[in-house]
């Protein structure tokens, strides 16, 4: 089993949902990616997943939009995404999950990136836009690295979808709470429940959450019914707010500790 699916497994052995906060790379800088990942493991993080920052997010609304440009405006990079990894995992064991979009990956080149991320201590993958029938290549290649590759559904997937993103997929299935983009919300979609029950049906691996998640409150609805839940917009907008200030990794690891418990 892989280190994600282990993440899941022990959540669910203490009868919880695992917690799985978001952080875009690089945002404000890879040094202090660094201490933001390791303020997030000490705060209760099962999987943590990174952003890889990218020109053309749009997947992603504002607040993840802005973190990318900072992250790319402090000449963050893919291999420097790497290279930070390989530094937080002398010291963590958390699984990590990088979160991004075809390009940077295909521009570095699949086979060399599946090498060095595994060797960096990655543990999977998320396209946030590659569909289920073009990701046949990628799961092999990503596969013999031994990289989970975590694929999305979302509210309007019909079932059989759903079924062939948890065939092709690893690790976990990332259900999107509401159609649209990342983002804050004040309320949830009625029907999430509902939503989480048919990932459930559909799929071989455990479930989580993400997309609009942002209070002590709404994790507490999601973790009745998922098997994990991913926080992000309302981490990377305290992260901007913030800056490269002194207190940054204390703030954020205060408010990630309310969110995991």
């Amino acid at each position: 089993m892989s280190r994600i699916g282990t993440a899941f497994r022990n959540a669910a052995k203490d009868r919880r949902a695992a917690f799985v906060p978001y952080l875009t790379a690089g945002d404000p800088n890879l040094e202090r990616s660094v201490d933001l990942v390791r303020a997030l493991a000490a705060a209760g993080a099962d999987v943590i997943e990174l952003g890889v920052p990218f020109s053309d997010p749009i997947a992603d609304g504002p607040t993840n939009q802005r973190a990318a440009e900072r992250a790319l405006a402090s000449g963050t990079s893919l291999s420097g995404v790497l290279a930070t990894v390989e530094v937080v995992r002398q010291d963590l064991g958390v699984p990590i999950v990088l979160f991004s979009y075809a390009n940077p990956v295909l521009r570095y080149g699949l086979e060399r990136f599946a090498s060095d991320a595994a060797e960096a201590g990655v543990d999977g993958l998320l396209f946030t836009d590659v569909p289920a029938e073009e990701m046949a290549s990628f799961e092999r290649v990503l596969g013999l690295a031994g990289l989970d590759l975590i694929m999305l559904v979302t509210p309007t997937s019909p079932r059989r979808r759903m079924k062939a993103a948890a065939r092709f997929g690893g690790g976990f299935l990332y259900l999107v709470s509401t159609t649209g983009v990342t983002g804050a919300r004040d309320d949830l979609d009625r029907e999430l429940e509902a939503n989480i029950r048919l990932a459930k049906k559909a799929s071989r691996l455990p479930v989580a959450v993400g997309f609009g998640i942002s209070t002590p409150e709404q994790v507490a609805r999601v973790a009745a019914s998922a098997d994990g839940v991913v926080v992000g917009s309302a981490i990377v907008s305290r992260i901007g707010a913030l800056g490269d200030c002194p207190e940054l990794a204390d703030e954020i690891g205060a408010f990630a500790k309310t969110l995991s418990e």
